[in-house]
């Protein structure tokens, strides 16, 4: 492919921005030599400044189900941006989108409006401890709650041999400029272990504000959960006074409608959203039930912000939730199949190919990773097993033929409305000609 253009702004952003973009996943670190930058999207397409065209898997990691520029969006957006961009006052939408959230969520009484998922973990934790008085938390090993500090450990792959026994697993910081304080109160728990969990509970139960975890673990590829296995972690914490809170950063409106508590029938304490929520622009959410969300009533547990219930992007969250829902939640119905279809196909071409290629999805969210096991089920498999300069060279493989799969090599790819069966026939030939090559 043609990239004259994206070099000239790679060199241009280099003297003006650090890696030459906004975050180190998209930048040289996962494209090398330097990132393509894009231009428009619309659909199930992008564009970047070359002119190369790209069938889009990535889609903003997970935020956009509907796609690019989906005319509704288009519309309300334009309409609305004439009459303001923010006012940080109390608005209509929020109390129109919060009723619409509300009723799709079984499991939650009241919400509160923030900006990204980050924010709105950080808001839930503050939560968990003043409703409890309590002070340690609890997560997991391989799962990611955004760049706070409280929680940034044991996040990223690690050479197996520094993890620690499951049984004590090794609080591991994934950035420099954290204090000793800022973790000391978090444990770390292996995933998809019930007797693990057991374990910790009865050590630390008593110290425990809340067990914070993704439904699926979503930032090692996809990893689904064992069959029971949130069901039985949700009944433990309740055994043990424990606030169970749910992350739905990523898999909130995008698995279904309700997204992993109603996947899963759970009944979460605490649960949080982002991405999806806002359909391309910061919106994020903290809910729950009454008795919780009553925590951060008139500042009790202070949460404020600024920028809180975006008024743009709510109308857009609105229409999103809307457009997804309609039809007997055709959108969510739509997404799941393509994504489904997207992994057995891989799945097929990987063993055609003779590759050790794995494709493991949670409906709309599909993710391949070379390894020579059957499947991945925790956070320690990934890091001993998986093979992530493999994956780098499928994905860039992929992006040359136009096909634009993360170049992330732990997060995951996604599907939306608007990807059609053509594109899923010419992403899987892609996939065999990029595996064949590789041979």
């Amino acid at each position: 492919m043609k990239t004259d253009n994206s070099k000239i702004l790679f060199d241009r952003a280099m003297q003006v921005l650090v890696e030459g973009c906004s975050s180190a996943s998209r930048g040289p670190l996962n494209y090398k030599p330097y990132p393509a930058y894009m231009r428009e999207g619309k659909g199930a397409r992008i564009w970047d400044v070359d002119g190369n065209e790209f069938i889009d898997w990535q889609l903003s990691f997970g935020c956009l189900p509907l796609g690019h520029a989906h005319p509704k969006i288009v519309e309300i957006v334009q309409e609305k941006v004439a009459g303001g961009t923010h006012f940080a006052t109390a608005l209509e939408v929020e109390v129109e989108t919060a009723e619409l959230m509300v009723s799709m969520l079984p499991h939650v009484d009241k919400v509160r409006f923030a900006n990204t998922g980050t924010e709105a973990c950080m808001t839930g934790v503050r939560m968990a401890r003043g409703i409890t008085g309590k002070r340690k938390v609890l997560k997991f090993e391989g799962h990611y709650h955004g760049w706070y500090d409280g929680l940034l450990v044991s996040s990223n792959p690690q050479y197996p041999t520094t993890l620690g026994h499951p049984n004590d697993p090794v609080r591991i910081p994934d950035s420099s400029g954290l204090t000793p304080g800022s973790w000391e109160d978090t444990l770390v728990c292996v995933w998809n272990d019930e007797d693990a969990l057991e374990r910790m509970l009865d050590a630390h139960g008593h110290d425990l504000a809340c067990v914070v975890m993704e439904g699926v673990m979503s930032n090692m590829g996809v990893i689904p959960p064992k069959p029971g296995y949130l069901k039985r972690a949700q009944e433990m914490c309740r055994a043990h006074n424990v606030l169970f809170y749910l992350d739905e950063t990523v898999t909130g409106f995008r698995v279904a409608p309700g997204g992993a508590a109603e996947l899963y029938d759970l009944q979460p304490d605490i649960v949080t959203y982002g991405k999806a929520l806002g359909q391309g622009f910061p919106v994020a959410a903290i809910a729950g039930p009454d008795h919780i969300m009553e925590s951060i009533e008139y500042g009790k547990v202070l949460h404020y912000g600024s920028h809180n219930a975006p008024r743009l992007g709510l109308y857009a969250a609105k229409t999103m939730l809307e457009e997804m829902t309609r039809d007997d939640q055709a959108g969510f119905k739509k997404i799941a199949e393509i994504g489904e279809q997207m992994t057995t196909r891989l799945n097929q071409v990987a063993k055609d190919t003779g590759q050790n290629m794995r494709v493991q999805n949670v409906g709309s969210m599909f993710h391949p990773v070379f390894t020579d096991l059957d499947a991945i089920t925790d956070y320690r498999e990934f890091c001993a097993t998986v093979d992530l300069k493999k994956y780098g060279t499928f994905s860039e493989l992929m992006r040359n033929q136009g096909i634009f799969f993360s170049g992330n090599k732990i997060l995951h790819n996604l599907s939306c409305t608007e990807h059609t069966q053509s594109d899923i026939d010419a992403s899987i030939t892609a996939a065999g000609k990029a595996l064949e090559q590789m041979k």
